[in-house]
């Protein structure tokens, strides 16, 4: 299948998508243009984990067309999934920390496992993206010794290691405390004003007034408002 000629960074058309044999996306379409703001709302069970989980290819496309920047989902191989991850920063709400090691610790982790090997600059990036979301200080700390929010804001500087030009965050304040909250979600919009392109997924809406974006409603892993921009 040709890949549609557009300037969408994100391309799902028709897709339906299986979960241990249980249909979880039905015929879902959608277009993301680079650098907007989306958030992708509905309850929980809507589809909006599976979705997210179809864009960083944990769950297959077996029917209908997806693409994501350059990458077919419907035609990548497993040697090809490490280097579309490479592009995609990924926020999950139980953050998924490494207890065992330190933020910095994490932080490196990642690197190497993408392909960084200069310890040096390994140790300025791992500096830089801590600066980024607010807590320059807390490389040294284990994950048990920092709150909530800062926990959320090691997850955001580890998901921005490599650059990527899209961020997935999946219910990125869910565990976290209304003014916290709002903290996060301002973090997002600064990061998404330096042009990285934002999908967050969540079933709070009142933060959104406040940060506005593009809402899509899911229901019943279809998607029933809000595919097209106005």
């Amino acid at each position: 299948m040709e890949s549609p000629v557009n300037k969408n960074i994100i391309h799902i058309d028709k897709i339906s998508v299986y979960r241990k044999k249980i249909l979880v996306l039905s015929q879902l379409s959608l277009e993301i243009e680079g650098g907007e703001f989306v958030y992708l709302l509905g309850k929980t069970g809507s589809g909006k984990t599976s979705l997210l989980k179809t864009l960083y290819a944990e769950l297959p496309v077996e029917e209908g067309y997806a693409r994501i920047a350059d990458f077919e989902l419907t035609k990548i191989t497993t040697k090809q999934i490490p280097f579309l991850r490479r592009i995609l920063g990924i926020v999950f709400q139980d953050f998924q920390l490494l207890t065992d090691r330190s933020v910095n610790e994490n932080l490196e982790f990642i690197m190497r496992a993408t392909g960084w090997r200069n310890t040096e600059r390994m140790e300025e990036r791992s500096l830089e993206v801590l600066t980024m979301v607010g807590i320059p200080t807390k490389g040294f700390k284990m994950p048990h010794e920092l709150s909530g929010g800062e926990q959320q804001r090691v997850c955001i500087a580890r998901s921005l290691l490599n650059n990527p030009p899209i961020l997935l965050a999946d219910e990125p304040t869910g565990n976290l405390d209304p003014d916290t909250s709002r903290d996060i979600l301002k973090l997002l919009h600064l990061i998404n004003q330096s042009g990285t392109t934002v999908l967050l997924a969540t079933h709070n809406h009142y933060l959104i007034d406040e940060f506005p974006g593009r809402m899509v409603f899911l229901d019943r892993g279809r998607v029933v408002k809000g595919a097209e921009r106005e």
